[in-house]
């Protein structure tokens, strides 16, 4: 299958790239490189025959144009994104640029592509949204492919708005999609201005590690390279206009998360007095979702998948990659808005 990834030199798109040319399919990675990129994500693959890649923003819809009809994908994953709440309570209107108006530019371009391929019934939408787009749960229940849209953030309102266009365009014109929300991904590649970056970085030069209100907001944590794997499941077996939730099985308190973090690190890189020293709890951000957690009952049944890395093997083997990489982050934290505090409009 040849698949045009958009957003492939980000960190969930780039690891897309990277299994789907393990698995030999051929990939055209579509990004425009913006703060969040780096094309030394996908650098393992850069040389290999079933790898090209196209520098192009996706609300540019000439340059989209001219890539599918020259590439002539089997398939589009869509995975480029403003994704970082903090950066959209600051500044939203990137978010509605990109999420929004760039979707709604590269459905229409898939749409043109695809009727003049005559409509081929192998061809696929693949959209891929997050959990963050049914709001926040209490202290119980989970997040089904049925739970009601209920956005808090610019940045969920954005991708809500996406998922609505997706599901508008399979209704209206027929376009072969499918749909995923996935719970938060961490791993390798994870640009240093999320969470878990954050707290490895800044404990290892001795900052303050911030740590949001109490800590007590609960996330379902999926390592990066098993959602790749379940992406790519979805793509080649997912029932058209079929949306599929991705979780880790992995909840954990903010507070628990960046704990065991830093109980690695003092394993690994021990200071005269323990990493957990640095945490500091600062004002909440605006609108703070208080829990998210995904039922994956409808992919693991009718796909068969299931995460396979644990939260402990997980963190362990993040924490191992950024010790082991500093020239890959080292020349990221110079990058606009890296370090700072941001969302706190």
């Amino acid at each position: 299958m040849k698949i045009l990834v958009t957003g492939g030199a980000g960190f969930i798109g780039s690891a897309v790239v990277r299994q789907a040319v393990a698995e030999g399919h051929s990939v055209v990675n579509l990004d425009a490189l913006t703060y969040a990129a780096c094309l030394a994500n996908v650098a393992s693959v850069a040389d290999s025959p079933l790898y090209a890649f196209e520098q192009a923003d996706i609300c540019d819809r000439a340059a989209v144009d001219n890539i599918l009809a020259r590439h002539r994908p089997d398939a589009i994953m869509h995975l480029a994104a403003e994704s970082h709440v903090d950066r959209s309570i600051d500044g939203p209107g990137a978010f509605i640029q990109t999420n929004i108006t760039g979707t709604y530019t590269l459905l229409e371009a898939a749409r043109s592509y695809w009727d003049a391929e005559g409509r081929p019934d192998t061809f696929r939408f693949h959209h891929i949204s997050t959990d963050e787009v049914y709001g926040s749960l209490g202290a119980d229940g989970q997040f089904t492919e049925d739970t009601p849209y209920d956005p808090r953030s610019p940045y969920s309102a954005s991708k809500a708005a996406s998922d609505h266009l997706v599901r508008a365009w399979a209704e209206t014109y027929g376009l072969p999609v499918v749909l995923t929300n996935c719970s938060n991904n961490y791993g390798p590649y994870h640009f240093p201005e999320k969470l878990i970056p954050v707290v490895i970085l800044n404990a290892l030069h001795g900052k303050p590690i911030p740590v949001y209100g109490k800590g007590e907001n609960v996330r379902d944590w999926l390592y990066v390279e098993d959602h790749a794997d379940a992406l790519l499941t979805v793509l080649t077996r997912g029932q058209v206009g079929r949306s599929y939730n991705i979780g880790g099985e992995n909840e954990a308190r903010n507070i628990d998360l960046v704990t065991m973090i830093c109980a690695l690190l003092d394993q690994h890189r021990p200071e005269a007095v323990p990493h957990a020293d640095l945490i500091t709890y600062v004002t909440d951000r605006p609108g703070h979702d208080l829990r998210y957690a995904i039922d994956p009952t409808r992919i693991r049944t009718e796909l068969g998948w299931r995460p396979s890395v644990t939260l402990e093997e997980g963190l362990a083997r993040t924490v191992a990659w950024y010790l082991d990489n500093p020239d890959w982050w080292q020349p990221l934290l110079d990058r606009e808005g890296v370090g700072a505090r941001l969302g706190k409009a």
